[in-house]
């Protein structure tokens, strides 16, 4: 399924969303695998650990408020790069 971004005078805003709520969903993941990392090999505190898991459950709710606020699903942010395959790894243990 090919998926473009077209943009239509009724759906600007809506458009406008996806493609900035892509690009927070896509540093979101990036930032979350980073932390995980760092947890893993201990770099972290215990309270850095708990200030970071609670920031990213937030950026994660808020997200979704926002997601619905404009009709749109998780898929949605999910743009298709061609041969290269889809932006955002659809397997969230990648």
């Amino acid at each position: 399924m090919t998926r473009r971004l077209d943009f239509d005078p009724d759906t600007v805003e809506r458009d406008l969303a996806a493609l900035v709520l892509t690009i927070v969903e896509l540093l979101r993941q990036l930032v979350e695998r980073q932390a995980l990392r760092r947890v893993e090999v201990g770099d972290l505190t215990e309270d850095q650990e708990e200030r970071i898991g609670m920031t990213l459950m937030l950026l994660e709710d808020r997200m979704e408020l926002l997601r619905e606020r404009f009709g749109l699903t998780p898929e949605d942010l999910n743009l298709d790069l061609g041969p290269l395959g889809s932006l955002l790894p659809t397997d969230r243990s990648a």
